[in-house]
C-alpha cells in the first residue's frame, strides 16, 4: 500500500507534466492498457453526466459497471475534479 509520501510524490510528478503527449508517455509506463481503458471510461461517463444524461443512458453508452458509475456520479455531483477539468476542454 502506498504511503502518503509516495502519493505526494505521484501528485508532484503529475504536476510537472505540461503537455498531453508527456502525460500519455507517463501513463503508458504507470498503467496497464486495461487501467487506462477504465479511467477513460470514467471520464466518458462523467462527461455524459455533466451533459445531463441519465444513469441508464450513461451505462448504455459507456458499458461500465454500475458500482463504478455510482462512484463517478457521486464525484460529478459532490467532487471538484471532473467539472473543473472537463469544463476546461470547452475553453
Amino acid at each position: 500500500m502506498p504511503t502518503n509520501k509516495n502519493v505526494e510524490e505521484l501528485y508532484n510528478l503529475f504536476a510537472r507534466i505540461d503537455n498531453a503527449e508527456d502525460f500519455r508517455i507517463l501513463l503508458d509506463d504507470l498503467c496497464t492498457f486495461k487501467e487506462l481503458e477504465q479511467m477513460a471510461g470514467r471520464v466518458a461517463a462523467a462527461k455524459l453526466f455533466i451533459e445531463g444524461k441519465t444513469y441508464n443512458q450513461v451505462i448504455k453508452e459507456t458499458n461500465i459497471s454500475s458500482a463504478t458509475l455510482s462512484r463517478v456520479s457521486r464525484c460529478v455531483q459532490h467532487g471538484e475534479g471532473y467539472r473543473k477539468f472537463l469544463s476546461k476542454e470547452s475553453n
